[in-house]
Parts: C-alpha cells; sequence; structure tokens
C-alpha cells in the first residue's frame, strides 16, 4: 500500500537534542585493583585493566581504576606510537604479477601460491609479524600511568563507582575512617586536559603524592609548579623517534601542594583539582611526521584550563559532549530504577539470555567510546579506540583496513555522529601520496591503493605474508566510508572534497583488473579472501586466487559511487565512460549448487568452513548490493552462507558476532540479530564492557552498536524502512534521533511489537519512500521542516 504525501509539515525541533529518560551508567561497588602489575604479552589482556572505566577526548584517553588507597590513572595519548617512516614499497614484486596470475588461470595453485608467498610482500620487516614495536612500523603505546598513593592501608565502605554516559564523568565515592571522599574524573575536548576533583567532607582530610611512570624510555620530575614527564620511543631503526611529554598540575582549597624530585605531594588539602596535559611532536606530513609544538601545546593547555573555576571547566566540557551524545534516546526497557550492578547484569544475562536495559546501556556506551576516542580533527580510532596499556599493543593498535577500522565507524552515521566519520575519512585523504606511491612501486601501476594494515606513518604496502596481507580490497572497502559520509549528509562541498581519492583508486583498480580466458569478466587477483583459505584443485592449500567475492562486490560498489558521485558532481571525463563500461563486465559473485555465495569464483572448499572472516558476504552488509530490491537471488545466497558459516563455528571472536548482528539485521530476522548480539554480551565483553575479540578488540563495541541501530531503521534499498528486524523482547520502545540515508532524522516510537507514531526530519529536503511492513509513505520534502507518518499507522 503506496501513500503520498507533499505538505505534512510541523516545526523543525526533532533533528537532535534527545536528552535519555533514563540514566546511563556502568556502575560497579567494588575499584579495580590499581597495585596488579600488567603482564607484557599484547596477546592477554589484564583483568584489573578490564576493570577500569574509559574516558577521553579523542586526544588523550585515560582509564579510571578507582582504587582507594593506591589510584592508577593509565594515560594515552592517541598519536603516541613507536617506530617512523621507511620505505617498505617492493619494486621487485610488479614483475611477477602477470606470471602468477597465469599460473592462476591454468589451475597450477601451488606454484601460484609459491610465487606469490616468494615475491607479492612488502620490502622490509613489515608490521614485524605482528610485534612493530621493535622495527620501523611500531606500535601504538600506553604513554604511562598516573598514580595517587594516599598513604593508607584502611579498608573503607559505601563505596560506589559509575561512568555515567549522560555527562561522561567518572565518579567514585567511600566512606574511609569516618570521612566521605568524592572523586570526578573526565577529558575535556574543549581544553584538552584531564581533569580529577578530589573531595571530602571534613577538612584537611585530603593528602597523597603523586608520581607518573611508564614501562620505559621516560623521566618524570619537579619543573616549578608542575610535575612533568617526558621522554622518546623507539624510531624501529635504532635511534630516538617520537617525542612526547605529560605535565601535571594541581590547584588545592587548603592544605600544601609541593614539586620535589620525582613527585608532587598534597597534604591536608580540603579540595584537590588536578589537571593534566599530554602531546607529542607527532603531524600527519607525509613522509616527515613531525612538527607539533607539543611542550608548548601542553603548556598552554594546562595554563589555561587552571586558570578556569573548575565548575566552568566542568560544565565546557558536559556542553560541548552532550551536543554530541544527546542526539540519539533509545528506550528498550521498562522505567524501573537501575539497582544491578552492571558486573552483575553481565553475569546474569549468561542465565537470562536478555536484558533490554543492558541493551540500551551497551548501545549508548558504543555511541560514548566513538566521542571518546574520535574527534574530528583527530586521528581515526584504532584497534582499541583511544585506551591500551602496553607498549605493545595487540596487533600493533594498527589500522585493519580488512574489516576493523571501518567497523569502528559503522555506527558514525547511523546513530548521528557523523562529523566524528571525518576523523577516519581525513586520515585516509593524508595516505594521498603513500598510497599511490604503494600503487606505482609496489604493483607498477596508477592510482591510489593500500594494504590491509596501516601506521601512523603512512605504511600502505602490502603485509608480509601474502595470506592476509595481499587484500586488494582494502582500498575499495576504505573508500565505502567516503562515499557513506555523503549518502548520509548529502554535503556537496565534501563530495567534492573526497571525489579526487575516489576516482584514483577506482583507476588503480582499471589497471589491476584483468580479463579472465575462460568467461571474458574482469576480476581482480592475485587476492585472498580475507583471511580465509581453500582445497585448491591441485591439492595444495589456497589462500590467493583471481576474482575472489570479496575483491568483486567491493569495486563493483566503488564504480558505482565514483559514477554516482561524478554525476552529482556534474564531472564530465573519458575515464568514466571506461569505468562504467568496465563495471558492467565485472565477473559477478557466483551461487553455489548448494544455494550459497561462492567465496572464491569457482567452488573451493573452504579450509575454515565456520571462519570469523565473512568477506564474501561483504555485499550484504556493509555494502548493499545484496537487497530484496534488486537482488533477491542474492539474498538467499547470503543468507544461506551465513546460516553455513554458523553452524560450523562462526562468528567466535567478538567483532565477527557484531558483524553476524548486522547481516541478521539486514535479513530483516530480529530473533536471529539479538542471538548474536547476546552472543557478545554474555561472552564476548569485559568488566567494563569492552568488547573482546579476545584480546580486548574495540571494532567489535561499535559494530554491536551499529547492528541494534540496523535492527530499528535501515536506508539502504532506496528507502527508509522502520523497524525491520525488531525482536519480541522489544516489545515496547521509543528512539529518537536515528539518521538515515538522504540527510533524514528519524523518530519513532512503537508498543506491543507495532508502530505508534514516526516522524521523519529533512536536514536537506527532496523525495523519499518511507516503509513500515507493506506500507509505503512517498514525501517530497523541505530542508529543515518534520514529516508526521500518519500513514503508515493506519
Amino acid at each position: 500500500m503506496k501513500y503520498l504525501i507533499t505538505c505534512l509539515l510541523a516545526a523543525a525541533t526533532t533533528a537532535t537534542g534527545f536528552a535519555q529518560q533514563r540514566s546511563m551508567k556502568l556502575w560497579y561497588t567494588s575499584p579495580a585493583n590499581a597495585t596488579a602489575k600488567d603482564g607484557t604479552s599484547p596477546w592477554k589482556d589484564d583483568p584489573a585493566w578490564l576493570q577500569a572505566l574509559p574516558i577521553g577526548n579523542g586526544n588523550i584517553g585515560a582509564m579510571v581504576f578507582g582504587d582507594v588507597n593506591q589510584e592508577r590513572i593509565q594515560l594515552n595519548e592517541k598519536t603516541l606510537w613507536n617506530g617512523s617512516q621507511a620505505d617498505n614499497d617492493n619494486p621487485e614484486a610488479a614483475r611477477y604479477l602477470p606470471e602468477i596470475r597465469n599460473l592462476l588461470f591454468q589451475g597450477k595453485f601451488k606454484e601460484a601460491t609459491e610465487l606469490t608467498n616468494k615475491t607479492q610482500v612488502c620490502k622490509g620487516a613489515g608490521s614485524g609479524n605482528g610485534d612493530g614495536s621493535k622495527v620501523p612500523f611500531g606500535s601504538f603505546q600506553t604513554l604511562g600511568d598516573l598514580r595517587l598513593d594516599f598513604g593508607k592501608s584502611s579498608r573503607c565502605t559505601s563505596y560506589q563507582r559509575s561512568l555515567q554516559l549522560d555527562d561522561a564523568i567518572v565518579r567514585v565515592s567511600y566512606e574511609q575512617d569516618g570521612v566521605h571522599y568524592t572523586r570526578e574524573y573526565f577529558v575535556s575536548a574543549p581544553a584538552n586536559v584531564l581533569a580529577v576533583k578530589l573531595s571530602a567532607d571534613k577538612k584537611g582530610a585530603i593528602s597523597f603524592s603523586a608520581t607518573m611512570d611508564r614501562p620505559e624510555r621516560f623521566t618524570t620530575k619537579a619543573a616549578g609548579n608542575e610535575l612533568e614527564m617526558s621522554g622518546a620511543l623507539n624510531n624501529g631503526k635504532g635511534g630516538d623517534g617520537m617525542k612526547y611529554i605529560a605535565r601535571l598540575q594541581a590547584r588545592n582549597k587548603g592544605g600544601q601542594v609541593t614539586y620535589s624530585g620525582d613527585r608532587m605531594t598534597v597534604k591536608g588539602a580540603d579540595e584537590v583539582v588536578l589537571y593534566l596535559a599530554a602531546s607529542t611532536d607527532y603531524l600527519p606530513n607525509y613522509p616527515v611526521y613531525k612538527g607539533r609544538d607539543f611542550k608548548g601545546l601542553t603548556a598552554k593547555a594546562l595554563q589555561a584550563a587552571a586558570a578556569l573555576p573548575y565548575a566552568q571547566l566542568k560544565q565546557a566540557h558536559i556542553k560541548d559532549y552532550q551536543r554530541l551524545y544527546n542526539r540519539v534516546a533509545l528506550q528498550l526497557a521498562d522505567d524501573t530504577a537501575d539497582d544491578i550492578p552492571t558486573d552483575v547484569r553481565l553475569q546474569r544475562i549468561k542465565e537470562t539470555g536478555n536484558d533490554n536495559h543492558l541493551t540500551e546501556l551497551y548501545f549508548q556506551y558504543g555511541r560514548y567510546l566513538l566521542i571518546s576516542s574520535a574527534r574530528k580533527n583527530t586521528l581515526p580510532a584504532n584497534l582499541q579506540g583511544i585506551w591500551g596499556n602496553k607498549t605493545l599493543a595487540p596487533w600493533n593498535g594498527d589500522y585493519h583496513t580488512d574489516i576493523n577500522v571501518q567497523m569502528n565507524y559503522w555506527p558514525a552515521e547511523v546513530t548521528n555522529l557523523g562529523e566524528l566519520h571525518l576523523s577516519l575519512t581525513n586520515f585516509v585523504q593524508s595516505l594521498d601520496k603513500p598510497a599511490a606511491r604503494s600503487a606505482a612501486v609496489q604493483f607498477g601501476g596508477t592510482g591510489w591503493c593500500i594494504g590491509p594494515i596501516v601506521n601512523v606513518w603512512g605504511f600502505t604496502s602490502p603485509g608480509e605474508h601474502p595470506s592476509w596481507g595481499l587484500t586488494a580490497g582494502s582500498s575499495g572497502w576504505i573508500c565505502e566510508h567516503l562515499w557513506e559520509h555523503f549518502a548520509f549528509t548529502r554535503d556537496t562541498a565534501y563530495l567534492r572534497k573526497v571525489y579526487p581519492t575516489l576516482r584514483e583508486v577506482a583507476r588503480f583498480y582499471m589497471g589491476w583488473l584483468v580479463k579472465d580466458p575462460v568467461t571474458g569478466k574482469l576480476v581482480s587477483g592475485p587476492a585472498s579472501s580475507p583471511e580465509n583459505a581453500f582445497e585448491a584443485p591441485d591439492g595444495s592449500n589456497g589462500t590467493i586466487s583471481m576474482g575472489p567475492s570479496h575483491d568483486q562486490e567491493v569495486i563493483h560498489e566503488l564504480f558505482t559511487n565514483v559514477l554516482q558521485a561524478a554525476e552529482v558532481l556534474q564531472q564530465t571525463d573519458p575515464f568514466l565512460d571506461k569505468l562504467r563500461d568496465a563495471k558492467n563486465n565485472l565477473l559477478q559473485p557466483q551461487i553455489g549448487e548448494d544455494g550459497r555465495v561462492l567465496e572464491w569464483a569457482k567452488p573451493y572448499p573452504e579450509k575454515e568452513p565456520g571462519h570469523r572472516h565473512m568477506s564474501h558476504l561483504y555485499a550484504l552488509y556493509p555494502g548493499n548490493a545484496f537487497n530484496e530490491a534488486q537482488t533477491p537471488q542474492y539474498v538467499n545466497a547470503a543468507r544461506k552462507s551465513l546460516e553455513y558459516r554458523l553452524e560450523h563455528g562462526g562468528a567466535q571472536t567478538g567483532w565477527s558476532a557484531a558483524w553476524v548482528t548486522n547481516m541478521w539485521a539486514r535479513l530483516k530476522n530480529g530473533p536471529e540479530a539479538l542471538k548474536a548480539f547476546n552472543i557478545i554480551l554474555a561472552h564476548k565483553s569485559a568488566y567494563n564492557l569492552f568488547n573482546l575479540h579476545p584480546p580486548f578488540q574495540i571494532d567489535g563495541n561499535f559494530g554491536a552498536t551499529a547492528g541494534i541501530a540496523e535492527m530499528l531503521l535501515q536506508s539502504h534499498e532506496n528507502m527508509i524502512t522502520l523497524l525491520p528486524a525488531l525482536p519480541a523482547e522489544w516489545k515496547n520502545g521509543t528512539v529518537n534521533g536515528l539518521c538515515a540515508r538522504g540527510g533524514f532524522v528519524v523518530n519513532m516510537s512503537w508498543k506491543d511489537g507495532k508502530l505508534v507514531a514516526a516522524t521523519l526530519h529533512a536536514t536537506k529536503g527532496g523525495g523519499c519512500q518511507v516503509r513500515y511492513r507493506d506500507q509505503i509513505v512517498v514525501l517530497n520534502t523541505e530542508a529543515g521542516k518534520d514529516y508526521p507518518l500518519d500513514a503508515l499507522l493506519r
């Protein structure tokens, strides 16, 4: 049933500014152990660290332990990497490509794989086989620890610790020796400082010493009225690399503050506010990557913050944070009191199977983590967001472009945090020079390309082993994010800015694709299907082939987006005609005899039928070429592929379960989407709700947040679909502020599983269609106006 509505107007009041009806917080009745020692292995999480609570502003991150007699605040500065820029493009690689392709076309997989493994790798040490801390690739590292020693050993009572998502403040309170103590911790984006306020209900009750340290390469000293920790990290070439500094200062009411040796000491204060500023000398200016006035910037930030009244600093922080956070409100649970600590809820869901309040909390926590780890003018959120306590992070804490950094940004647009997406898109464009060099030197081509691992030093080469490091689809996949920001915002000025990068990546693929001698279709290769293997027809173990479905889907999507962008921008270029012809001649993903989407161009048996990556289903999610309106046969085949993967043990990692949540949502199967999400809560969530691969990897948090939104709203079929995958457990609910492609914001509520109210806000104006079940409303909208969707509710 279809309705045409052209003039339903209301005041433009529903675009942003939705306070969550129930306060959202993570809370606990015990501290994390601040004296527990961290291990050195990046592959094993430290239990106490996973009990600490994260705060951040996109530049500075901190993990608050909230311990009583000795406090630990583990610190991060997102640009703090060891390593340095290096030449990793292999000029010998390109000349072997024709031979490898011919061997693959001839079915000589063993010979092709041996030659690929020998030649199609980066020059140098690459990522150090996951240990970049000893080679130029480097690793994201901890800045260190701020430690407060209160000189006590007595026990406390009435302890509570919380992270309030509404204002991004960690609070600690307890009774000790007849005194009620309270603390507040936050990282201010406007001031770019960490602030810690310590209070007591009795005068002169606050005394402690403060020190700063890190596992290596640091000096801490008193310098005037502040404590400084500084040093230079290993550049991976035997010398000093990135320089850093952290400055700590206190403002006290009552008592005395002194700075001497390697510590700050507070005695007999009524109240103390600590301010910490941190920075490095990193700048994203290839190939130097240096030049920031880190000493001057931190000195200025600390001076400015300390000069403000604490209440003013705090209010500016809250206003800045809530400007982003309050754009979306979700209510799935009833309005009973939140009287169960978060860790207890996590344990209970293993028995109950579902907890709607925990679902709401996890959704908003994902948005909180993105706000805290990625601002518009910062580096993107990495594999750990902005939080890590080691000098070697898991997988170096880098930017994996075969799903992981992309998953970090899946919730950005739909959950109304679109400008945070720019931290990724700006970073992608900062790679223009090294990516063009990799295309030319490594592959002997033109245009722009990157491999599956990227760092802050412009590493765009393949990895050191082709089974995972030769992922041709990485370039196109990352470009999906350049396009998606435009698809949601319809910002043509932005599109004009990113169009050259989109075009250059397409230009690389135009030179990379070759004609299959049997089908005559264009195929990508040699390439892997991240990161799976197959049984080759010649009996060998295969990872490299021609035309894996993942590459074909990604390239088809990229070509489509470039052509659409050119049309919007009114570009005329003979290259576009060639691109259109190539798009029409791409080998399409194949469907096997059993009805599944083939992962490779031919029906090779998978080595791991339950593999964590589901790369051949890219076109279902996050892509959208597999959809019910245009390609129902592929939707059915994707469903069978997903079921097969799961039957064989798929989704065993936290981020993979998040991917499954989104794919079930795209398949409009609410029960299975919720089942996948609840697996994350029950089995892949730490005490502090960090998502576990394991070890901790933040993409699962972001992917699951996107999955919840995808169950409630979809806009990928040239149609805005309301409540497409609503499970029975979400019987009643309200969500305000979710975004749809085309520049629309949606508010809706439902009862007994049925929609009862919905409003569409148009930010740009233009035509759109809105669907709920079998009803469709056609709208011709004006920018800035609201449209009640009453026709859908009849």
